[in-house]
């Protein structure tokens, strides 16, 4: 007879409880901000905008952020449970807005792993190359991919360790580099040139500060991991804040570095630009008589970029994870591991997304560099969309639990004046093809999203006060909770 026991049993729908402290929080924000490749590869497309005042750039792209991120705590320090900015919108604008946000985080967090899994591919492919050992760029694809899943599917705090060692190995060698770079210019640490404001015009500034907001996305990452975070009230909230200062104060620093190491850098006899270098890591460590650097230095770019890669399945599989809990996405996505509760549908599902966009792009022709940059381009995009929901949430979410005030009110239309920036930047003035079509490729997902959302809402209401009511039982300080 078949065990009726067993068929009976529902299926697993949780996630391993307060397992995530302080620290492996930190690491899964900065992972996905990935400080390592705006070293390696986005200085050099700053510098191209802003010139000598790229620092500045990055600082201004840092402080605006953190105005988006006063506006996140708002939920973060009352709430938690999983789904990130999802849930938080939700609360705020009711389920079809919020998963309008859930949408914008799937597409974020699938294009920016995407950038993760192609730079990957091209330190392993540098690496590789210097053994004398040639693989075809699909094949490291599917290894990115495949061991992001399983680490991320196995245990989700050996996952979380494993980004912070390797984020650490990384931006150690990165700043010891700079170190010695500037070790060779202690008479002229105070570069002039680059505190010379009439250098730069205030239209490359503003080019500056996109390429700044595009290089620091991925901050709030952590949000999504509130039912597996220890005292999740304080510890999100704190990851949230010092993973944006800590990184802003290294692209500040290594942006700096770069801009005054390179400085006079030739080759074949001709003067060369930080804008026209590919590499500027593996140059300044060829210019400053540390050759044997260029290795570690590619190698630390490589496994960062797989904990980009990492971080990013691991977010997004949980937003898909709290969406399936509202019908957005097929049931099958809310279950978790019976043994490793992590949820495994989902992982596999953002998997599967992942290899088949990237395997697309490599049977197309397209170039990995250029697939690199494109899904970086591509995942902005739907960080801009959740921020800006967020920040229209929090003050309604506040004044629905009545506890707006008017310093709530400035934060919000601070962080939505200033999210204009980038916003206008990426579409004006209009920039070449394909990059001029991304955003009507995104208002079509976007629009599919809400056809499916407002089709859900009028085949099933009934669904809508269900939501509304597991929304009602997240928990606030004091055993509190939104009604």
């Amino acid at each position: 007879m078949p065990n009726t026991t067993a068929m009976s049993t529902p299926p697993v729908e949780k996630l391993r409880p307060a397992c995530l402290n302080f620290w492996e929080l930190l690491a899964q924000n900065i992972a996905l901000i990935s400080p390592t490749m705006t070293a390696a590869l986005i200085v050099p497309l700053m510098f191209s905008n802003t010139g000598n005042l790229s620092w500045f750039s990055y600082a201004l792209g840092a402080i605006m952020l953190l105005f988006v991120a006063f506006n996140l705590n708002q939920f973060a320090k009352r709430l938690t449970g999983a789904g990130s900015m999802y849930t938080y919108s939700a609360l705020g604008l009711g389920p079809t807005m919020g998963s309008m946000s859930g949408w914008c985080l799937i597409w974020a967090y699938t294009f920016i792993g995407l950038a993760g899994t192609t730079g990957f591919t091209i330190f392993a492919g540098k690496l590789l190359a210097a053994c004398g050992i040639h693989l075809p760029d699909i094949l490291l694809f599917f290894i990115c991919i495949c061991t992001s899943f399983y680490f991320a599917f196995k245990d989700i705090v050996i996952s979380q360790i494993l980004m912070l060692v390797l984020e650490a190995i990384s931006c150690t060698l990165i700043i010891g580099l700079c170190f010695i770079v500037l070790g060779h210019h202690s008479t002229t640490l105070i570069d002039a040139a680059q505190f010379d404001f009439k250098s730069s015009s205030l239209s490359g500034i503003g080019l500056g500060v996109v390429v700044a907001v595009f290089s620091l996305v991925g901050f709030e990452s952590s949000t999504a991991f509130g039912e597996e975070a220890k005292n999740p009230m304080k510890t999100i909230p704190s990851s949230i804040i010092w993973s944006l200062i800590l990184t802003g104060l290294f692209f500040v620093f290594v942006s700096y570095t770069e801009v005054l190491g390179t400085r006079g850098y030739t080759a074949d006899g001709k003067a060369v630009t930080l804008d026209a270098i590919d590499a500027p890591l593996n140059v300044l460590s060829q210019m400053y008589s540390v050759p044997w650097l260029a290795i570690p230095l590619s190698a630390g770019a490589m496994v960062s970029f797989f904990a980009l890669a990492l971080s990013c399945m691991n977010a997004g599989a949980r937003v898909m994870f709290a969406m399936s809990r509202h019908g957005a996405f097929h049931e099958c996505f809310r279950r978790s591991h019976q043994k490793n509760e992590t949820p495994h549908i989902a992982l596999a599902g953002m998997a599967v997304i992942m290899f088949g966009i990237v395997f697309t792009c490599s049977i197309t022709g397209m170039a990995t560099l250029d697939a690199f940059n494109d899904a970086g381009t591509m995942g902005a995009f739907g960080f801009l969309g959740a921020y800006t929901l967020i920040c229209i949430a929090a003050p309604l979410y506040l004044w629905k639990i009545s506890e707006l005030k008017t310093k709530e009110m400035i934060l919000c239309i601070a962080a939505l004046a200033l999210l204009l920036i980038p916003a206008v930047g990426s579409v004006y003035p209009v920039p070449p093809a394909p990059v001029n079509y991304f955003p009507y490729i995104f208002g079509t997902y976007l629009a599919a999203g809400l056809f499916r959302a407002v089709a859900y809402k009028i085949r099933d209401p009934k669904s809508l006060a269900k939501i509304r009511e597991e929304l009602a039982d997240m928990r606030m300080p004091g055993g509190l909770a939104y009604k």
